[in-house]
């Protein structure tokens, strides 16, 4: 019975830190830092005050190979879900922009932080490149996690989120493929290219590949149950992974990917599954940030080289490498300048930095455990002062926010079978719905509007009823009429292109 009852102490334990985890989000929300700055300064400390948590110690349950698998698949489904909330539709906006500012700002990133590493921190190349390499990726669920509610309206926030996701699977493509290479310098560089193509390219044929056949799944393989359809998404999202993984592709861009294929389109009980996998995106991103804090103890950063070289890299990245290199990179793109601004200053890091300086660690290379201390100091001030910064950035630069306030009621309608022609769309600011009567739609009497929701509440519909952006409405047409309805709730003003 003593071992049930520490065993059960064991189970209250976890369900407790798992309950302060949920509230930190209401503390996130008041104090605007990010969610996953509570959780990695927790299992931090509680990786120093009791040693036998941390996975970082010898003997410990869980080697630090086990952590970099669950890790890895957490961001799997964390991809899958950001790709999801982009969509097909948002993608498209800003697209160019999004694949263009994801490669070559990475790389540019990694670069001029690789030049960093070497004089200010006097690595030497091979490890100040696989430091720059690491800290190049930015983390969606962090840059998003500090608004609470609110989310970046229009275009700016699809930019930000596309980047997010897509330079994590180009950083982890690069410096898989830098601990891979061995020989010259030339050799080294051909090799890193041609498997960064390589991974690349499979990718984003076995994303495309797989997003279409789950969806086909979705649609047309109808299950006995309700609560079979979520988890068959997910197991999905695990074999699309798995198999990009062994064919020698980017797992990560392959979900990703498919989250965007798949984030647009109707499928039965398609709300259920959104939701589904944005909860298990949250308890993922938790999962993730607690397991890579329990990988550093305090005594561990008592160096005061690693916080020293950590600290000076990390103001170099925010205030000198991401503004200039970025701004560089970003000038192709269509942004204000209060945009831009906000743009290269919100590039904040998360687990995929730690989880690539897990790799250079158990990579055996000289220096690795520096390496590793010095990434971590780096996440660290990102998510804390950088992150704590974002929304007094975005209130001064006057960045558009919306807030999205939770919706506990919902009222539905089932069909037995899809209904062709009945779409919901969500009324762009700027576009040739934001303003006009329901009696404007562009396909006239083939299309009747059923239901209008505003500020959360139904609006009694009138052909004379004007419309305004964030509205949702809910629309019964013929199926021949959806691009120009599309068209006129989404698409943007002149100038608002990529």
């Amino acid at each position: 019975m003593a071992g049930t009852s520490q065993f059960g102490l064991i189970i209250a334990v976890i369900g407790l830190a798992g309950t302060a985890a949920v509230l930190s989000n209401r503390l996130s929300a008041r104090l605007r830092v990010p969610a996953p700055a509570f959780f990695l300064i927790a299992a931090v400390i509680a990786a120093q005050l009791w040693p036998q948590a941390s996975l970082s110690s010898v003997g410990t349950v869980l080697p630090a190979s086990t952590v970099e698998r669950v890790v890895t698949v957490a961001l799997a489904i964390i991809l899958f879900d950001g790709g999801m909330h982009i969509g097909r539709r948002q993608f498209r906006t800003a697209a160019a922009a999004i694949v263009w500012t994801g490669i070559a700002g990475t790389v540019v990133t990694a670069a001029g932080t690789t030049v960093a590493a070497h004089y200010v921190a006097g690595m030497g190349w091979h490890l100040a490149l696989l430091v720059g390499t690491a800290v190049a990726a930015t983390d969606p669920a962090v840059v998003f996690s500090v608004f609470g509610r609110r989310e970046i309206a229009g275009r700016t926030g699809v930019l930000l989120e596309g980047e997010s996701g897509a330079n994590d699977p180009v950083g982890i493509a690069l410096l898989s493929a830098l601990l891979a290479a061995h020989g010259g310098a030339g050799a080294i560089a051909l090799h890193v290219l041609g498997e960064f193509a390589l991974q690349m390219t499979v990718g984003v044929a076995v994303g495309t590949a797989g997003g279409l056949a789950l969806l086909a799944f979705m649609r047309r393989v109808p299950l006995p149950s309700e609560g079979l359809y979520s988890p068959r998404v997910l197991a999905g999202v695990l074999v699309i992974f798995g198999v990009a993984t062994v064919a020698q592709g980017s797992g990560f861009l392959a979900v990703l990917v498919a989250g965007i294929l798949i984030g647009d389109e109707p499928a039965p009980y398609k709300r259920e599954i959104a939701r589904f996998h944005s909860s298990l995106a949250s308890l993922a991103e938790i999962v993730a940030f607690v397991m890579l804090g329990l990988t550093m103890r305090l005594s561990e950063l008592a160096s005061k080289s690693a916080w020293a070289d950590g600290l000076a890299l990390a103001v170099l990245l925010t205030f000198v490498i991401r503004p200039v290199l970025g701004g560089l990179v970003s000038l192709p793109v269509r942004l204000t300048v209060q945009e831009r601004v906000f743009f290269l200053w919100t590039g904040l890091k998360g687990a995929v930095p730690i989880l690539l300086g897990m790799a250079i660690l158990t990579s055996g290379t000289p220096g690795a455990a520096l390496a590793y201390q010095v990434i971590f100091v780096v996440v660290g001030f990102s998510v804390t002062v950088q992150g704590g910064l974002v929304p007094a950035l975005a209130h001064r630069l006057r960045i558009p926010l919306r807030t999205v306030e939770p919706e506990p009621w919902s009222l539905g309608v089932r069909f037995s079978e899809e209904p062709e022609g009945l779409h919901r769309y969500h009324v762009a600011a700027g576009a040739p719905a934001d303003g006009s009567a329901v009696s404007d739609l562009p396909c006239g009497e083939n299309a009747w509007v059923s239901l209008v929701i505003r500020d959360g509440a139904l609006l009694t519909v009138a052909p004379d009823t004007a419309l305004q952006a964030d509205d949702d409405v809910l629309v019964l047409a013929d199926p021949d009429e959806s691009a120009a309805l599309e068209r006129f709730f989404t698409s943007l003003g002149a100038g608002e292109g990529t």
